[in-house]
């Protein structure tokens, strides 16, 4: 690689805060209120035009429940029922007992309801923002640099807060970074205009998918609250790119619009169906790329076996859900049962891995993560929360979807806002204080 020299130059202090996000997904947007509500100046900043990420930009509309695996108690609390709520009193949510689908929403009003939570909590908001760089020294993060449509600038600020995905701020400061053997592909998402009621779709690409490019590849679909006639899908996966990179992202962004219209095509070949693609996502659905070393790598055994922490963060009962590098799906749920998938009509092969492990008793009808998950020791004013968390395969597998992640960084504005108020490093916090002030604020933990 051939290298140029860049003449050194002054960067403006455009901001000054007490606490910077670097990612506007919900995680991020999440992180920033929670700090806002403790006494927080915070300053966003986002690489898109709108806040949500996945369940915005990727059109990734569904939410996991926040009841146990019973559906009796509400074991997750705090922001994502706030904003739950909102969706839902607009007419563009709805909420049911099921492991997979319980959330559905508009994601074009989950824009708006962000645009509105972040203004009301008076977070200074960058849309079209990178996030480029970091200046530290000895052990404490002193500037993040930035670029948008007013050129490279800095923001100061007491603490900083990674929430883009692949954790790019922790990258920047060199962090030690792993990736798993098996990386979970990409899903790109689309919107589909038109009813394909008793219409096997799957079967259609099972049988003739192969006419137009398509794999015989694992999806899923649902409906789009408060929009009549349009239809998420989610049908294929990209494979064999790397999500964090600019070259593997412009491919399985092409690839993905590419699919969106062959299986419209399929459609309209074979059947008297008048559908359209009515949306393309902004961005592909990530499940994963890059992840961070900290105090604690959550476990899968850990997590399926149900362990408490006192200084817990997080409550959950989403499965553990692994996309291979072929496209296949494997769901281990708490309660036992075990399925792999494979193709688009789901050929199975099912068993019990609580049967496997000689387990009796009742199983745990939701699991927890502790608030060492978060906190790394490098860096005394920084966390990194959202996809990149140190997790192994399988509790990578429970842990990466929204909700989960949503938790993640509200915990990670509280730790910030207590390390400001204290003066503290994050990783001499009590994370006990953590889980009492998130609480406090509206969390089941």
């Amino acid at each position: 690689m051939k290298y140029i020299t860049e003449p050194k130059k002054e960067i403006p202090v455009r901001y000054e805060a007490d606490v910077f996000v670097a990612g506007g997904s919900c995680t991020g947007v999440f992180a920033a209120v929670r700090a806002a509500r403790l006494g927080m100046k915070v300053v966003l900043v986002e690489r898109q035009n709108c806040l949500g990420g996945t369940a915005t930009a990727a059109l990734v509309n569904v939410w996991h429940s926040l009841k146990d695996t019973d559906y009796k108690e509400q074991i997750i609390g705090g922001l994502t029922r706030e904003i739950t709520d909102r969706l839902i009193a607009s007419g563009c949510a709805i909420e049911q007992d099921d492991p997979s689908l319980a959330i559905q929403f508009n994601p074009n009003r989950l824009q708006h309801e962000l645009d509105q939570l972040v203004l009301e909590h008076h977070i200074t908001v960058l849309f079209h923002t990178l996030c480029v760089g970091a200046m530290a020294a000895d052990g404490k993060i002193n500037a993040a640099i930035i670029e948008n449509k007013d050129g490279r600038s800095a923001i100061s600020a007491k603490f900083y807060i990674d929430a883009t995905g692949d954790g790019d701020l922790a990258q920047y400061l060199d962090l030690p970074v792993y990736r798993h053997p098996v990386v979970q592909p990409p899903t790109p998402c689309f919107f589909l205009q038109g009813s394909t009621d008793g219409l096997n779709i799957e079967k259609l690409i099972s049988e003739h998918g192969h006419e137009v490019g398509l794999p015989d590849d694992f999806g899923w679909y649902g409906p789009v609250p408060g929009i009549p006639n349009i239809y998420l899908r989610a049908d294929f996966h990209v494979l064999g790119e790397d999500c964090a990179s600019a070259e593997g992202l412009t491919h399985i962004e092409m690839e993905g619009r590419r699919k969106a219209f062959a299986l419209v095509d399929l459609i309209r070949k074979y059947s008297d169906r008048e559908v359209s693609v009515a949306a393309l996502s902004s961005m592909a659905g990530i499940r994963e790329s890059r992840h961070f070393k900290t105090s604690y790598q959550a476990n899968g055994e850990e997590l399926l076996h149900g362990l408490r922490y006192d200084d817990a963060i997080l409550n959950g009962t989403y499965r553990v859900d692994m996309h291979d590098l072929e496209g296949n799906v494997t769901f281990k749920y708490l309660n036992g049962y075990s399925i792999r998938m494979s193709g688009a009509e789901r050929r199975s092969v099912e068993w019990n891995w609580r049967e496997e492990e000689g387990l009796t008793g009742e199983a745990p009808k939701y699991y927890q993560l502790p608030f060492r998950v978060l906190v790394q020791e490098q860096f005394e004013n920084f966390i990194a929360a959202g996809r990149m968390v140190n997790a192994d395969e399988q509790a990578f597998g429970a842990l990466r979807v929204m909700v989960n992640l949503n938790q993640l960084g509200e915990a990670a504005g509280v730790a910030a806002a207590l390390s400001v108020k204290k003066g503290q490093p994050v990783y001499q916090l009590d994370g006990s204080e953590v889980r009492k002030t998130l609480n406090e604020g509206g969390s089941l933990l």
